[in-house]
């Protein structure tokens, strides 16, 4: 063993048997490379990553080539999702260096911690034109040792550069301009797929973030364009939801497409598109009232509260891509839990029923993952489940009642799925991360309060108390926590989350003690992270001296960035409590990521949300009447099913803490002993209504 058998992340410790003598990121490790005068080999993936697992596999077992690393460099081993900040600053130098990055992520650093060579994974001999590991190992050894000054002064300008880049421009206004969210939407129209859905060509991502900002874009236009913006956001998620992507049995998102049909996923299920993708599915509801979009909603929370809730309440990382494929034996492959063969699922079905559920999800003898999406043939014989067409137009071309095919399909699936259970279940990351669980919250506590399922409102909660008592400190929040917290601090995202997931809480079910805790996390993220000269937040807290550059991310990828998402926190408590100084703070970030909005829109859709927001006037609906009645249950769920995103949720029942910091809801009071709904836009209220 290594000394991350030391270590809780699952990651670091999938790699504690390695020959390689790891290290922890630490400032021991660094002491250890200055002190033998040797360069750091980091290596940063995560625990569901399949390329991580085969690079690990053909070079970090492999005895030769863990002496090669061994004798030449000090290794150190991150965790990415436990250190965003080492995984930022090193992803910046490999993407500025190399055009491209991606997991794992490979980085030679001087004992200083400056980078000067770098890439992503590398194959264990030369192939394909490209060196191999050792191949690369041996050569920086060799320029180490005969050309180190000219390495460590590239490395120090990388770093110069790098610092440069991430200061802002000081001074920049806040500009009443929507034309950011014109061109983004013109962006993002150019580049739709008209057949599949998505935008661009393969691989394709699930980002919520964009039909976030075309739902709220749809709203804000008028006529072709409303129209086109609902277009690109509801026919991608319907192709994403009938596709590969989705998991038919189980429920749940897998984490990308490898082709544009949405057919062969990357089959890792990662808890951060779970908590957002319900919420996009919920937006589209409230929007349609398809109940359609409903239910794929409801079929994503139930997966997470079924298969990644711990018992105390909070949730689990990720599902890994890769499982045995039988039990016994040691042979694994990339999506073996989920996909099937045809003689298998007649085998569990039975003729007619297998005959029915065949057709409706493209199930075929030789298998269904097209060549160009299977190009090496290793889904050959095999079948991912893709709903070919509606229920009804399978019972059309079956000629049977649709009633029947229906009930049918559900059967099939349950007795799929009981079958599938017994198969041996993909590794699950299991540690609990303060800011993804923030947006599970979000999910949790939006979709419990408009499908008014209060199981989601109590798991929205649980994971609330659970953050409260395991990951947050006198010091404030922590990152992580498996059996225990580790010693790691939040992070910029981890505050900007869980401020997003108490506000959505407090909304849901109008508890004042989250609102108290959201505004106590935002003070504390405000003096961790503030950049007090330019605007925004660093991603991390100064002092870290392993950290030469503090990043400030605004990049909306499969995460929203912490600066998007706190610019809509600031926003909301600004309208909540009716201060001021909130929407400076928010506007200031918009003000400096202006060149981002205007360069590249669809870099930043969360943001474009946060500008929408604030180009809106203030709007409330505010309840006056005593949490535990009828009416105030009615208020809260009549006005969650609306889409009405720019508006801000209050209940008033003299609570001393909102009257306190906004004594203006004193005069909203219930009407004749029932609960009042007062509506309120740019500081103007409409006369109170009760409910008929």
């Amino acid at each position: 063993m290594n000394r991350l058998a030391e270590e809780k992340s699952p990651y670091l410790l999938q790699h504690k048997a390695n020959p390689v003598e790891w290290w922890p990121w630490s400032e021991e490790a660094f002491s250890e490379a200055k002190r033998l005068n040797k360069p750091v080999f980091l290596s940063v993936g995560y625990s569901t990553c399949h390329w991580c697992h085969v690079m690990a596999h053909e070079s970090f077992e492999n005895p030769e080539i863990a002496r090669l690393m061994n004798d030449n460099f000090v290794n150190i081993k991150v965790d990415r999702e436990e250190r965003p900040d080492v995984d930022r600053l090193y992803m910046a130098f490999v993407q500025a260096t190399t055009g491209s990055g991606g997991w794992p992520m490979s980085v030679w650093l001087t004992p200083e911690g400056r980078p000067f060579y770098g890439g992503t994974y590398f194959p264990p001999d030369n192939r394909y034109g490209r060196a191999g590991f050792p191949s690369i190992l041996t050569q920086i050894a060799r320029l180490w040792e005969q050309d180190r000054d000219k390495i460590e002064t590239e490395a120090a300008r990388v770093i110069a550069a790098l610092a440069q880049a991430g200061k802002g421009v000081a001074g920049t206004e806040f500009h009443e301009d929507d034309g950011p969210l014109v061109r983004g939407f013109q962006d993002f129209s150019r580049s739709f797929d008209e057949n599949d859905g998505g935008f661009g060509g393969a691989p394709k991502f699930p980002r919520p973030s964009v039909f976030n900002f075309l739902f709220r874009f749809a709203t804000r236009a008028a006529g072709d364009k409303a129209d086109r913006a609902m277009k690109m956001g509801l026919l991608t998620l319907r192709r994403m939801a009938a596709g590969g992507m989705r998991d038919h049995l189980g429920g749940g998102f897998h984490r990308y497409s490898v082709d544009e049909f949405w057919h062969v996923p990357h089959f890792e299920k990662m808890l951060y598109d779970q908590a957002q993708l319900a919420v996009s599915f919920l937006e589209a509801w409230q929007l349609t009232r398809d109940e359609f979009f409903a239910e794929i909603a409801r079929e994503v929370l139930e997966y997470l509260l079924s298969d990644m809730t711990h018992p105390e309440g909070g949730f689990f990382s990720a599902e890994d891509a890769d499982s045995l494929i039988a039990h016994g034996r040691p042979e694994h492959a990339e999506g073996a839990y989920y996909v099937w063969s045809r003689e298998e699922i007649v085998e569990v079905l039975g003729a007619e029923d297998a005959r029915i559920f065949c057709r409706h999800y493209g199930v075929e003898e030789a298998g269904n993952a097209p060549g160009v999406s299977d190009p090496h043939g290793e889904f050959r014989g095999k079948n991912i489940f893709i709903e070919k067409q509606e229920i009804a137009t399978t019972a059309k071309i079956l000629n049977l009642a649709t009633e029947n095919v229906s009930h049918s399909l559900g059967m099939s699936r349950r007795k799929l799925l009981d079958r599938r259970s017994q198969r041996p279940r993909p590794h699950l990351d299991d540690k609990i991360l303060t800011a993804w669980n923030g947006l599970a919250i979000s999910a949790f506590a939006k979709c419990g309060a408009a499908l008014n399922e209060p199981r989601y409102l109590r798991a929205a909660a649980r994971a609330a108390g659970f953050l409260r008592t395991q990951l947050s400190s006198e010091k404030g929040l922590l990152r992580s926590w498996r059996g225990e917290a580790s010693a790691i601090p939040g992070f910029a995202e981890d505050y900007a989350f869980l401020v997003q997931g108490l506000l959505d809480l407090y909304e849901a079910v109008w508890e004042a003690r989250w609102l108290e805790w959201a505004l106590e996390l935002q003070e504390r993220q405000d003096q961790l992270f503030r950049d007090e000269a330019s605007g925004g937040y660093f991603g991390s807290a100064a002092g870290d001296p392993l950290i030469s550059v503090r990043m400030k991310e605004d990049y909306d990828g499969a995460e929203p960035s912490a600066n998007s998402i706190s610019a809509l926190n600031l926003l909301r408590l600004g309208r909540m409590l009716h201060d001021e100084s909130f929407e400076s703070c928010a506007r200031a970030i918009l003000a400096s990521s202006r060149e981002a909005l205007m360069r590249a829109p669809t870099a930043v859709p969360q943001m474009l949300v946060a500008l929408d927001l604030a180009l809106s006037p203030p709007a409330q609906a505010v309840v006056a009447g005593a949490p535990d009645s009828a009416d105030v249950r009615e208020w809260n769920q009549k006005l969650h099913r609306e889409f009405s995103p720019r508006r801000v949720l209050l209940l008033t029942d003299g609570n001393s803490f909102l009257l306190e910091r906004v004594p203006e809801l004193a005069s909203m009071k219930p009407l004749q002993g029932r609960a009042a709904l007062y509506l309120c836009e740019n500081f103007s209220c409409q006369a109170p209504e009760v409910l008929p």
